[in-house]
């Protein structure tokens, strides 16, 4: 199943979302994070959102806070994504993809249901993250020298052609995704007031971790 029919306004989005705590993993605005479903109360939650908006809210537990990152302390800030595509397997996963949509800030947790958590969702700073894009300030001469580094000193591989001809904000969105940045790192991704901060915050990133040898350990959930 897939859709591509959605079209939500800001003033629509809801007071309430339920939540996907997961280290490490990072959801912005207009990227797709292909998720593996199979804890009864995930489970749980993508029924529920399948009969309902559609709406889930990607969050990080704070590091060190509880053995089960479920139930830990979470970053405020997360982003809400699109339950776009989702296949049921023979063992009764959920293989789903999520579209982010927008961020919000978590005010209050509010009652569990089935086993999984909800917010308080206030949304009212990021109105920009559905409006069209703006200009990011990035420097690609530097960034992608830098990049080359950085996918050198990991061992990773790069489509170069696919780097150069991807607009800015596509490719600062799905690099700050899949790069294997620290969760506080990808917090500060996230927490990056527009585009062009963005682009700065992980220019800065790939710079650091390139002058340090290598980067992080990819986050495992």
């Amino acid at each position: 199943m897939s859709d591509t029919s959605f079209d939500l306004k800001f003033q629509d989005l809801p007071a309430t979302l339920p939540i996907f705590p997961l280290p490490g993993v990072l959801l912005l605005p207009r990227g797709r994070l292909p998720l593996n479903i199979f804890e009864p109360r995930y489970l749980a939650m993508i029924q529920d959102a399948l009969a309902g908006d559609r709406l889930i809210g990607m969050v990080q537990p704070k590091p060190g806070a509880t053995s089960d990152v479920g139930a830990a302390e979470i970053y405020p800030v997360g982003c809400a994504g699109r339950l776009s595509a989702f296949a049921e397997t023979d063992d009764g996963r959920y293989l789903i993809t999520l579209t982010g949509l927008c961020r919000f800030t978590a005010t209050q947790e509010i009652a569990t249901i089935r086993g999984y958590r909800r917010v308080a969702a206030d949304w009212s700073a990021y109105a920009q993250d559905m409006e069209p894009c703006c200009a990011s300030g990035l420097d690609r001469e530097r960034f992608e020298a830098a990049l080359a580094s950085y996918f050198r000193v990991n061992g990773m591989q790069a489509d170069w052609d696919t780097i150069r001809e991807a607009p800015d904000e596509r490719l600062i969105t799905s690099l700050a995704m899949i790069c294997p940045f620290a969760p506080p790192e990808k917090q500060a991704l996230l927490e990056a007031a527009t585009l062009a901060d963005r682009a700065q915050v992980i220019t800065t990133l790939v710079e650091m971790a390139v002058a340090e040898g290598g980067g992080n350990a990819p986050a495992r959930h």
